[in-house]
């Protein structure tokens, strides 16, 4: 009987060793593998876990700040190579430099969003952000053409007019101690309102309460994504803050819907259409994303659920990672004034700021300098993800299926392979001469491939003609320093701290 005993033990350990080969058990996720049958710490960093189960353990309970150091010093200690995580139920392939991202942002097929997507579809619905095959390249398709060129001219007149708005609102502040939060939130928000989805915000409450809920659905799911076990909806439901997070959803669906009755009033009293010059394939007078959609649902092409996710998603979008750079981009131009002197006489000689066109904004080459310098180094979305729906092959590696993986835009950009001296605010970078040679995908701020993000020339017409109102009016001057500033990270990246400034009016 004992012999039988020793005989079962040792099958067992040799079975138990035969499926670790392409199973991690204790982590409970299958192995990525190499296409030519090496080892994969010769191809990838393995980054060990806190305990026997893998990575499960390693990210429990941290908070926003903690994560975001957590995966700095993954990097670090990968030491610029892409690593492996394993997780409950699934391996993540996490790329943190150019040159292996180029392979998946050429790709036509991984473009499958994420698990951590997953926690986002109760807020933003299954629209452009978060659908993939059909229903990504239909909604693609309708949603392109508001964001043509001579769509943004219209929309020009738009950011113009709220960065008026914001200098009045300035002239009312303790010019001593502003909190930038104070004035960017509400006028990032109103400006995708009125541009994008074409409704003012006069008369419709509930902006502020939009504005903080957004902010508490995405720290739910920052927490929610540090337990392994909550990524199961049944576990979540009865034990984490789902009645918090459901709340704060309803929250934001109840103010996108004001907005959302308020267009399709205006389009019904309109017949059903909107004033486009077909010649031109722009409208008019106004011409916006909802409109769009609204003439899209008249022929049958998207429902009313669709226009609800599409709104959702980019009222979100369009506001909160808008309104990220603008602070971090008065952070900086605070912090260094021979900068924002250099700025300054770029713009000072410019005609009437009431006149300014979408050309004259895109001739500021060294503010251009200065704002994409901040997205490399503060960019709003710090990291995407991809979800691999079948085994998939990439840089040499056999992913399973469901196999995540995660793309750390923060790291990519702080890369000192393409950008020496990474921590350090070096606008000059991106000078026509400086870029000639730099890799073309070791700046992307606003993603890449297929799937980048289709509002990125609107949200740089939105932030110049912010920075060009403020700069030809005041001097902004340092109270934060970013030295003193906590990281976190999160859907978008964030700051411990409230970042503020100190604005001396010029003397002209």
């Amino acid at each position: 009987m004992l012999l039988f005993f020793v005989v079962l033990l040792i099958v067992s350990i040799i079975l138990l060793r035969k499926v670790n080969e392409h199973y991690f058990i204790l982590a409970l996720c299958k192995r990525i593998k190499c296409v030519d049958g090496k080892p994969l710490e010769e191809k990838v960093c393995i980054i060990p876990g806190k305990t026997i189960f893998g990575n499960n353990f390693d990210v429990l309970n941290v908070t926003p700040g903690k994560l975001f150091e957590l995966t700095r010093g993954w990097a670090k200690f990968s030491r610029g190579r892409s690593y492996v995580l394993h997780f409950l139920s699934t391996s993540i392939y996490n790329i943190i430099n150019a040159e292996d991202i180029e392979e998946l942002f050429q790709s036509q097929t991984l473009t499958t969003k994420g698990i951590m997507y997953d926690f986002l579809q109760p807020f933003l619905g299954n629209g452009l952000l978060m659908s993939h095959e059909e229903k990504w390249h239909l909604r693609r398709r309708i949603l392109t053409p508001a964001f043509h060129f001579n769509i943004l001219q219209t929309f020009n007149e738009i950011f113009k007019e709220e960065s008026l708005k914001l200098l009045e609102k300035l002239n009312y502040l303790q010019h001593d101690r502003i909190n930038v939060n104070d004035f960017i939130n509400e006028f990032s928000l109103n400006n995708v309102c009125e541009t994008a989805l074409g409704v003012k915000l006069t008369g419709i409450a509930g902006d502020i309460e939009y504005r903080a809920a957004i902010h508490n659905v995405e720290a739910i799911i920052v927490e929610r994504a540090c337990n392994p076990l909550m990524y199961y909806e049944t576990i979540f439901y009865l034990f984490g803050q789902y009645k918090k997070s459901k709340h704060y959803v309803e929250i934001t669906h109840n103010f996108s819907d004001k907005i959302i009755n308020k267009k399709r009033r205006e389009f019904l009293q309109n017949g059903n259409r909107c004033n486009i010059d077909k010649e031109n394939s722009y409208a008019k007078t106004r011409y916006a994303l909802l409109d769009t959609l609204l003439i899209h649902e008249a022929q049958g092409l998207i429902d009313h659920q669709g226009i609800c996710e599409e709104v959702d998603t980019f009222m979100f979008e369009g506001y909160d990672t808008t309104s990220t750079c603008l602070k971090f981009a008065l952070l900086n131009l605070a912090q260094y004034p021979d900068i924002q002197k250099r700025c300054y006489q770029e713009i000072e000689n410019l005609t009437a700021f009431e006149n300014l066109t979408v050309f004259d904004f895109n001739k500021l080459e060294y503010l251009g300098c200065v704002i994409k310098e901040t997205l490399r180094m503060y960019p709003p979305v710090p990291f995407i993800g991809r979800q691999c729906i079948k085994e998939t092959v990439l840089n040499g590696l056999i992913l399973p299926r469901n196999a995540q993986v995660n793309i750390h835009i923060i790291d990519i950009m702080r890369d000192p392979k393409h950008f020496p001296e990474p921590s350090v605010f070096k606008p000059d970078r991106f000078l026509a001469e400086n870029t000639r040679n730099m890799h073309p995908f070791a700046f992307v701020p606003f993603s890449a491939g297929s799937r980048n993000c289709i509002g990125q020339k609107f949200a740089m017409l939105e932030i110049k003609a912010a920075l060009v109102a403020i700069l030809r009016n005041y001097r902004v001057l340092p109270v934060t320093h970013t030295k003193d500033l906590s990281l976190e990270y999160g859907i978008i990246l964030r700051t411990k701290q409230n970042i503020f400034i100190k604005l001396k009016p010029r003397v002209i």
